[in-house]
């Protein structure tokens, strides 16, 4: 269902319509005095940090057009592994800011990244490269995906900390789940021992299989038929990607439990 793959342009409107979906859902969870320093699902971070997490993340991309439209140089990709302690900072360093100005400011950047987002054409969203501050250059179209994951997820990561039994949008994770599978491949901590296995998808567009191979030179998956693979381990995709990120240990495993262990514990957090 190509309307389901965001990393082809046919996706265009259905991620961003969900983004938007997410993003309103998660205005509506912060602008609150009251859960302003509430726990979240997110380590250490309070409400305000998230806000200030995405701010900090939003006003990135900005830059990060600019260039690609300029044709500018940016410095050299910051990288993955530094990544985790660098927002945190960052994120953290709002927090003598108030609520009220902060969600406006939030607001805001949302607003002007949707427009840019809109305005994206055809050709632009495969072959517009830009500069992403970690990662380096990557095609237009993972840019709606990322402000899906920090809208999705850190929505839930907001109702994590209320207490509350709650879950992840089905919608968000349908339209992320192949991006879990580029999440996992870089960020495979180290020098990984070899590991094959298979990872189903059980519902939703996105559902099937793929065969996962890891080694010295990193992680490489592709779909294919995991009936002969040591390890299978199944996820419904609002599992996978909490699972990918960090956020839970979930799945059936299937198979050998050594191989599938080894496999979930390759990964470093960002």
């Amino acid at each position: 269902m190509s309307s389901w793959n965001a990393m082809s342009y046919e996706g265009k409107d259905t991620i961003l319509r969900v983004v938007q979906q997410e993003a309103e859902q998660f205005f509506a969870l912060v602008d609150d005095d009251g859960v302003w320093e509430r726990p979240t699902g997110a380590g250490h971070w309070q409400v305000r940090d998230v806000v200030g997490h995405l701010v900090d993340t939003t006003e990135a991309y900005f830059v990060a057009f600019d260039a690609a439209r300029s044709h500018s140089a940016v410095d050299p990709a910051y990288g993955l592994p530094g990544m985790a302690a660098r927002v945190d900072s960052r994120a953290q360093s709002f927090r003598d800011q108030p609520r009220p100005a902060m969600v406006e400011r939030l607001r805001g950047d949302f607003d002007k990244v949707m427009e840019t987002f809109q305005a994206l054409t055809e050709d632009d969203w495969s072959n517009l490269s830009v500069p992403h501050f970690y990662m380096g250059p990557l095609p237009a179209f993972f840019y709606p995906a990322f402000q899906l994951m920090d809208y999705g997820v850190h929505s839930w990561d907001v109702r994590q900390g209320s207490g509350r039994a709650h879950g992840l949008s089905g919608e968000a994770a349908d339209l992320l789940t192949p991006f879990m599978f580029v999440l996992w491949k870089y960020t495979v901590a180290g020098d990984p021992q070899s590991c094959d296995l298979g990872i189903r998808i059980t519902s939703g567009p996105n559902a099937g299989d793929t065969l996962v191979t890891v080694g010295p030179g990193g992680m490489d998956y592709r779909p294919g038929d995991v009936s002969g693979a040591a390890a299978v381990i199944e996820f419904d995709p609002g599992s996978f990607v909490l699972t990918a990120f960090g956020r839970s240990n979930a799945g059936t495993l299937r198979g050998d439990r050594g191989v599938a262990d080894r496999y979930l514990n390759l990964f470093f957090r960002i």
